[in-house]
């Protein structure tokens, strides 16, 4: 009896020491062993996966505005609606991607918190592609706009959840950097769904209209949904939050050892552990230090959105209100469309260097002067090139909140916490989808980018006055 004791725990000391952990198994010691990991192939691939599932995500999200052409060719939608909130137009079917966006996100944000971030990264992303996979069967407005909603539901639980997922498996160290990769990966969808709306929107392969074909498309990302599935642990944070101790050291042993074979040595020691917040709800975000964030992210999300899906969704619609041919604006879409993915890409070189909030709050200018000369030219080369500019400083911006906002809570109510302040961007956009259509039609393009600049401005007030600083901290600490 006393070999086997004696056995048992030879065992359970190498178990600790492979694990790094020196006194016990907790949350705080989860959280710092995380933060150790030296960034080797593994990492990186767990980053990759999740931004393989942003890529499809993304898809999905914007091929809104390159289809939409195609909807009004089809005599299915209108350009613009006789009355403000008229749903026979692109407003509409906007709107409607939107709606489903804002109740995804601020009614079902808390199910990656419950559930975990693993099977609701893999479920929300099914339920949107057989929606969409519906919608492409519709003919009239009602049909389509329903479907988008459904649609939008599944896009806004994925969008949470792959933010919250990516944040907590990332060492603090490469973070920013995460999100930038995860990013460009993402926003390759813009050039590759710009230039099948390029291809596709315009005719009618086989009899079924092109837009039908750029939304079906983007259903291939369900035959990746299981192989996403089997290749991602759950979060080890998420885990010990949930008081499942042994299972957290059991999915991060594994993850250690295949780092260590990789790294060539043996890892770093793990810091000291930051206090871990044990238990939170909803009413915490309004309770300092949270409230002042979470009412910063609001007023962030508000008007960045504005600024973001205004150009995002509008740009062939609003070239084409300039004079430029259905044809030609997709070209001109899909040129700029390249840009996308490498916003994100130049900003991996700042991602942890400089405080995520200067990058917000700069790239933000750089939007605003764009935006304003672009409604003013006309010929081709500065309409590529502003709107490149224009789409590289949106998309630098992106990966800098999304890493931002992940940073600013609590791992126990993340998820719910930015899903809540996440959800102020959909309604927004609701809104401004129906605000845009009609000022391009009372103001014209001008009119619409005058709009957004002071949205634009009013995001460099609420980031630059209430935004903290965040920058190499570990998400505890942050939290406190």
């Amino acid at each position: 009896m006393a070999s086997l004791e004696s056995a048992r725990s030879t065992r359970a000391a190498d178990r600790a020491s492979a694990s790094g952990a020196t006194a016990g198994i907790d949350k705080g010691s989860i959280s710092a062993r995380l933060d150790r990991l030296p960034a080797t192939r593994a990492i990186w691939k767990l980053v990759l996966l999740l931004s393989l599932g942003f890529f499809f995500e993304l898809y999905d999200l914007l091929y809104t505005g390159y289809v939409a052409p195609g909807l009004v060719k089809s005599g299915i939608l209108t350009p613009t609606t006789p009355g403000l909130f008229g749903t026979s137009g692109i407003a509409g079917f906007i709107a409607a991607l939107f709606s489903g966006l804002f109740v995804g996100t601020i009614a079902c944000g808390f199910l990656a918190d419950r559930f975990g971030r693993r099977a609701i990264f893999t479920w929300s992303m099914l339920w949107y592609v057989a929606a969409n996979t519906v919608m492409v069967f519709q003919d009239g407005a009602a049909g389509l706009n329903f479907w988008r909603f459904v649609s939008g539901m599944g896009i806004g639980v994925e969008l949470v959840t792959i933010g919250t997922y990516l944040s907590e498996l990332a060492p603090r160290h490469l973070r920013g950097r995460a999100f930038a990769v995860c990013q460009t990966i993402g926003f390759t969808a813009v050039p590759i769904v710009a230039y099948l709306s390029y291809l596709l929107v315009p005719n009618a392969p086989y009899g079924l209209d092109g837009w039908r074909w750029v939304v079906l498309l983007g259903g291939v990302s369900a035959l990746f949904v299981w192989y996403f599935r089997r290749n991602l642990p759950e979060s080890p944070r998420w885990l010990a939050g949930q008081g499942r101790l042994d299972e957290a050291d059991a999915v991060l042993s594994r993850l250690e050892a295949t780092v260590e074979r990789q790294y060539g040595r043996a890892l770093p020691a793990p810091g000291p552990a930051d206090p871990v917040t044990q238990k939170s709800g909803f009413a915490d975000m309004w309770k300092p230090p949270y409230r002042k964030r979470t009412i910063m992210l609001v007023l962030f999300h508000i008007f960045q959105t504005i600024g973001f899906f205004g150009f995002a969704n509008w740009v062939p619609t609003l070239l084409v209100k300039q004079g430029v041919t259905v044809t030609s604006s997709l070209l001109y879409t899909t040129v700029i469309g390249l840009a996308a993915p490498l916003g994100p890409l130049l900003g991996y070189a700042i991602a942890d260097r400089f405080e995520r909030k200067h990058v917000i709050v700069c790239m933000a200018a750089v939007n605003i002067v764009a935006g304003l000369l672009f409604s003013q030219v006309r010929s081709a080369g500065a309409i590529v090139t502003l709107g490149v500019v224009l789409t590289l400083a949106a998309n630098i911006i992106s990966f800098s909140y999304h890493t931002y906002q992940q940073e600013l809570y609590p791992t126990a109510i993340r998820a719910r916490a930015v899903g809540f302040v996440y959800s102020w961007s959909r309604l927004s956009a609701v809104f401004s989808s129906f605000v845009i259509a009609f000022t391009l039609r009372e103001f014209g393009v001008t009119g619409v980018f005058v709009f957004i600049a002071g949205a634009m401005s009013l995001v460099i007030v609420a980031i630059g006055l209430m935004g903290p600083r965040t920058l190499g901290k570990s998400l505890e600490s942050i939290s406190h």
